[in-house]
C-alpha cells in the first residue's frame, strides 16, 4: 500500500512540475503500446526494440537486452533520470535531456570517447543518473 501511495505522488509531482517531459514521455510510450511496460519504483518503463535508453519525466525506455546483469543496469541508469526529471522539473530538459542526448549520438563527441577511451556513464547526466538510481559504475 505504502509503495502505491508513493507511486501516485510520484506521478502526480511528475505529472505537474515535469509535465513538459512527461507528456512527450507518454507519446513515446503510446508510440511503442506494443511494447512490454512495467512500474519500476517509481516510473513507468517500457522495454522497446532499439539500442538505447531515454528517461522522459513518468517513463523510461530500456534496450531489450539478453543480459540481466546490463539490464538491471539500465533500468537502475534510466531510474536515475526520472528522479533528476523529479528534482528538476522544467529545467530538466535543457540540464539533463539534451546534453545527455547530444554526448550520446553527436559523431564528433562519439569519436572523441573511443579515441581517448572516454566512458559515456562520465559526463555529468550520467554520472548523476547512475548515483542516484544505485547502479555501480562501470568505468
Amino acid at each position: 500500500m505504502k509503495d502505491k501511495i508513493i507511486f501516485i505522488l510520484a506521478a502526480l509531482w511528475q505529472s505537474t512540475y515535469g509535465v513538459i517531459q512527461t507528456l512527450i514521455g507518454a507519446m513515446v510510450m503510446l508510440w511503442y503500446h506494443d511494447c512490454p511496460h512495467f512500474r519500476y519504483r517509481n516510473c513507468l518503463m517500457t522495454i522497446w526494440r532499439r539500442s538505447d535508453g531515454i528517461s522522459l519525466g513518468l517513463f523510461a525506455f530500456v534496450p531489450e537486452r539478453g543480459n540481466e546483469i546490463l539490464n538491471d543496469h539500465l533500468k537502475r541508469h534510466e531510474y536515475g533520470h526520472c528522479l533528476q526529471s523529479m528534482m528538476l522539473g522544467p529545467l530538466y530538459l535543457p540540464l539533463i535531456g539534451l546534453p545527455s542526448m547530444c554526448w550520446n549520438i553527436t559523431p564528433a563527441l562519439q569519436r572523441y570517447r573511443r579515441r581517448n577511451a572516454v566512458a559515456y556513464e562520465s559526463f555529468y547526466t550520467e554520472s548523476w543518473a547512475n548515483r542516484l538510481g544505485g547502479t555501480i559504475q562501470r568505468y
